[in-house]
């Protein structure tokens, strides 16, 4: 028997093994093994089993044995793990990689076990008891013996409060043969700190009923797709639907996975579905430590836990019985991941379903586009949840044009719109909460001299990119490559000492609205801030509570948060994204507005949004108007008329290096070899400069595939990039399905 292995080294190939006699019953697709490798020995994982192979036999090493720190991955995994290497044009170990955490894949956090004592033979402890009792040397053996006959068994630990005993006397007696000890994994489930009250399942709505009796024939398999697109207006109601979604799965012996786009979203989840399942689930996400991480997976790979929440990487839990995945905000586009593998988690998720006969639920206030072409093309099904829970009314949306505000007085910020002014005055003095929505980090976004025209930009990137200033750890910061550097009290060139900030970020409109409210409380939401699971918690926990009038942000208080006491939501520039220069611009400024809006009036009273602009836009209206299908319609007309996804599919291909020449030369090289498979279903636009040019003193190019019938040329992508050998310093990046291409 022939084992195909793949090594911890990003070679893209597997190597045939010999599966020694004794090993033959044990090795499975997904075993972790060691190998002999060259003149040293490494570890690997099964990826598929043969009965012979195309090198003699003679030539084959055998494998040399089990990896003790490393545990084997599912098999149903392993599968899923060779798609994404195949469509994403990943190597095959760094797709086996994404499927374990590191703390898993590398071995060093090791399982926790906890050592059992029990009697051997209750005779003959009886017996040693007896003979021995007036030896005094021997009491704490005889006192070890007495315990272990009246409890069973139990951990040295548990007998300290009760016998004076010596470690020593353990080893003693297991020696003799009169106790013996055993292993067991300890169970050390991440305790996360939140408190819940435990709830009942909820009537559901019509509109529920009817996504549930879609999912119930689902799980059936009476539908012609495994997958639902629940589109669900903001406050509808979706998350019950899971919730009593995943109960009929847990009542059919099966598993589930909940995926949400943001780790602020996690703490609130949890919440939720705590209160319904109690311990039966588990919380995985990029803030765990390397031990919780580990313990998590473990508790998911040994049965303990039948649902798993998380972002991204959650949906590889090993569930060896799943039935359910549920993509909560499945338009979001931090569901893509940026390394190798570049998968998006939405798409990973319909095929593990299919491979794994589980159901999968998309769910959105604002579907994307892929998601709605695939259920009017028969892929998906769909759900439609148009009412909100409890017939509530949807927010008023009002569109205030800053062009027509008066000329502000000299020296006051003009943030905030008088209009705006005047409603958070109005909720704050009836004691009721506000958010303030603006898609931009930092104080400023640029440093300029009035006398000389000096603007600070990063010397590691672009040209065009300029320095974010903050005020309140007085840096300059490159949000491309992370550079920091302190902020200058004069201008570096001409020693000016009246330099300026330009732009405005979230930091700064927190000290505008100090300063224009200065008996509210008030509190900022942004990557800057929340350095920590705990940091959400905290600052989410404060506004539930009430204890913060005002909530500043960016994007992550924009979606799937509940705060029944916010009558407003005032999004400052809400045409802020519509002028980046990429195919989506629309649909994402369209999705977040109608998100944040969403986030005013889940309590008593009507909510109030109001949206601060200075252009005139179409998204912007249909936003306010929320009028998703006007929306919808608007976009993909756009986008078909120019055979933009999802009427087609992309692929972005990234080249990078120092030497501008170098990496230019080997992008028009790497075009010149696809040129072979043009064909009238596919337009390659030539590599260029990337709309961002450089990033951290790499220059980057870019050159685009688009059209129908892309798998030839994809393949033909994925072994360029994968097996040709770029010059030294140069580098090259696939994208498929790209969701930014700057």
């Amino acid at each position: 028997m022939i084992a195909k292995v793949i090594t911890d080294i990003s070679l893209d190939r597997e190597f045939d093994y010999l599966i020694p006699e004794n090993m033959e019953s044990s090795v499975r697709v997904g075993s972790a093994v060691t190998v002999p490798f060259g003149r040293s020995s490494r570890c690997g994982y099964v990826l598929a089993l043969a009965e012979k192979s195309s090198y003699a036999p003679e030539k084959l090493k055998s494998v040399s044995g089990f990896s003790a720190d490393r545990p084997a991955i599912p098999e149903n995994l392993i599968k899923l793990g060779k798609w994404i290497s195949s469509y994403y044009c990943a190597t095959q170990e760094h797709s086996i990689r994404t499927l374990l955490p590191a703390a898993v894949r590398s071995g060093r956090v090791r399982e926790k076990k906890l050592k059992l004592y029990s009697i051997s033979d209750r005779n003959e402890a009886e017996k040693y008891i007896i003979s021995h009792a007036k030896e005094s040397r021997l009491n704490k053996r005889i006192k070890v013996l007495q315990m272990l006959l009246r409890k069973g068994e139990g951990a040295k630990a548990e007998f300290s409060g009760d016998v004076d005993f010596s470690a020593s006397a353990f080893d003693a007696l297991c020696k003799d043969g009169l106790i013996h000890s055993r292993e067991v994994a300890l169970d050390t489930g991440f305790d996360d700190n939140i408190e819940t009250i435990p709830d009942s399942p909820l009537e559901p709505s019509p509109d529920q009923r009817a996504a549930l009796e879609q999912i119930s024939q689902m799980l059936a398999g009476k539908t012609a797709s495994h997958v639902q697109l629940l589109y669900g207006n903001t406050n509808s109601g979706k998350t019950e639907v899971y919730l009593q979604a995943i109960s009929k799965v847990l009542a059919m012996g099966k598993s589930a996975i909940v995926l949400v786009p943001e780790i602020s979203l996690t703490p609130q989840t949890v919440r939720r579905f705590r209160a319904r399942f109690g311990s039966k689930l588990s919380v995985l996400h990029s803030r765990l430590s390397d031990r919780e991480r580990f313990d998590e997976w473990n508790r998911i790979n040994s049965g303990k836990v039948q649902i798993a929440i998380g972002a991204r990487s959650a949906l590889f839990a090993p569930f060896a019985n799943l039935g359910l995945i549920v993509v909560d905000e499945e338009h979001d586009s931090s569901y893509k991941q940026s390394e190798s593998p570049r998968y998006h988690a939405r798409d990973v998720a319909v095929v593990r379903g299919q491979l794994e006969s589980a159901c999968v639920i998309l769910g959105s206030a604002t579907p994307s586009a892929e998601s709605l072409y695939n259920v009017k093309t028969g892929k998906f099904l769909l759900c439609r949840m148009a009412a909100q829970v409890d017939n509530k009314p949807p927010p008023v949306i009002h569109v205030v044009d800053r062009r027509l505000d008066p000329a502000p007085e000299p020296g006051v910020s003009n943030l905030l719109s008088p209009i705006l002014i005047n409603a958070v005055e109005e909720r704050l003095s009836r004691g009721e909460q506000a958010i303030l929505f603006l898609n931009r980090r930092g104080y400023a976004r640029s440093l300029c001299c009035p006398q000389c025209g000096y603007e600070a930009r990063c010397p590691e990137c672009s040209v065009n990119y300029n320095y974010t200033y903050s005020r309140s750890r007085e840096v300059l910061s490159c949000h491309l490559c992370g550079g920091i550097v302190p902020a200058p009290k004069v201008c570096p060139e001409c020693g000016f000492e009246e330099i300026r900030y330009f732009g405005s970020g979230t930091e700064k409109l927190e000290s505008c609205v100090r300063g224009i409210f200065p008996g509210a409380r008030v509190g900022r939401m942004d990557s800057d801030m929340m350095r920590s699971a705990d940091d959400y918690e905290i600052i989410l926990d404060k506004f539930r509570r009430g204890k913060l009038d005002i909530l500043v942000g960016t994007q992550m208080i924009a979606k799937g948060l509940h705060f029944p006491g916010v009558t407003l939501v005032g999004v400052i520039n809400a045409d802020l994204g519509l002028s980046m220069p990429d195919f989506r611009a629309q649909e994402r400024t369209f999705q977040m507005l109608t998100q944040v809006a969403g986030r005013a009036g889940r309590g008593e009273r009507r909510g109030e949004v109001i949206f601060q602009t200075s252009r005139e836009s179409d998204v912007i209206r249909y936003a306010a108007d929320l009028d998703f299908d006007g929306f919808s319609k608007f976009d993909m007309e756009f986008r078909e008329m120019l055979n933009y996804p999802p009427f087609s599919r992309m692929i972005a291909i990234f080249f990078k290096g120092e030497n501008e020449r170098d990496v230019a030369e080997f992008a028009d090289e790497f075009a010149g070899k696809l040129a072979a498979y043009q064909h009238s279903k596919i337009r390659i636009v030539p590599p260029a400069p990337a709309p961002v040019e450089k990033i951290k003193k790499q220059y980057r190019y870019l050159m685009t595939i688009r059209g129908n019938g892309l798998k030839t040329i994809r393949e033909a992508v994925r072994i360029l990039a994968l097996h040709s050998t770029p010059p030294s310093g140069v580098s090259v990046a696939v994208d498929v399905d790209p969701q930014n291409l700057m």
